[in-house]
């Protein structure tokens, strides 16, 4: 089995784009309540992470999990 060296060089190396990067993510823009907002730059300030990927996160669970948004209006009477 080779071993690794201590050191490796990477300055002559050739810099290429991820060519899945379109693909991950896709830029939205959105309106958020302020609150909202307020809650996740605080959790995301505690978890170290930014923000907007704090929410893709969430998302990405309720995604996984199968959420459903349950919205009941008022009858009008």
């Amino acid at each position: 089995m080779a071993e690794m060296k201590a050191e490796y060089d990477f300055s002559k190396m050739k810099s290429r784009k991820n060519p899945y990067a379109s693909k991950l993510k896709k830029p939205v823009t959105m309106r958020l309540s302020e609150d909202v907002v307020d809650y996740f730059k605080g959790m995301a300030e505690e978890a170290g992470v930014p923000y907007q990927s704090l929410i893709n996160l969430y998302l990405r669970d309720c995604l996984a999990q199968n959420r459903r948004v349950e919205i009941k209006w008022p009858s009008a009477a």
